[in-house]
């Protein structure tokens, strides 16, 4: 079984507690050295949480930072919401997900969507 592990937040305001969860998760994976690669991305309604500037969100993405781990959100979404501006200014990289999704799978992360 791997040893890495990509997580990505798909859950936005609605669901916050689902979200956070998953940050906390990849949070404590990274702080610990529970696993050798923690990997983090945003996509779609956590996008306009974040850009929201969601309390919860944010606080758990600077510990996250901090910690090490640098979340990525999806450029196209953001484009297409108008995003961009806001998600940057936390200190987020916006890159197209899916190649990063397809070679993290490659590799043999696990993939745990929250």
């Amino acid at each position: 079984m791997s040893d890495k592990a990509l997580i990505i937040i798909a859950s936005g305001s609605e669901a916050e507690g689902k979200a956070v969860s998953g940050m906390l998760l990849a949070l404590n994976l990274k702080k610990y050295k529970l696993l050798s690669e923690v990997k983090l991305i945003f996509f779609g309604p956590s996008e306009k949480a974040i850009a929201e500037g969601n309390r919860e969100f944010m606080g758990v993405i600077t510990q996250l930072q901090e910690a090490g781990v640098i979340p990525v959100a999806c450029s196209r979404i953001a484009e297409r919401d108008k995003l961009t501006e806001k998600i940057t200014e936390f200190g987020i990289e916006l890159n197209p997900v899916g190649p990063i999704i397809a070679t993290c799978m490659k590799e043999g992360y696990q993939v745990l969507s929250f």
